[in-house]
């Protein structure tokens, strides 16, 4: 039903309908997540991923960058 919903609403918006998915729009959020706050524990959570190295791959960032403002960052 969500992909139908995103198939009707991005063309009303004027937006390309093929950028735009049910699976980019999730990666979206959590990419603007972790952008905003470095917390990486928090977007793997959100994400249901057991491993870190997974959530790091899904974000498409450097390990080390990740881990390094993952760290300051308590939950």
């Amino acid at each position: 039903m969500y992909a139908r919903i995103m198939r009707d609403l991005v063309p009303s918006i004027g937006l390309e309908p093929s950028a735009y998915g049910t699976h980019s729009m999730r990666r979206t959020k959590v990419a603007q997540i972790y952008k905003k706050t470095g917390n990486l524990r928090a977007v793997q959570l959100l994400l249901g991923h057991t491993k870190m190295d997974s959530t790091v791959r899904y974000l498409g960032v450097d390990l080390e960058d990740a881990l390094t403002l993952s760290e300051g960052i308590d939950l």
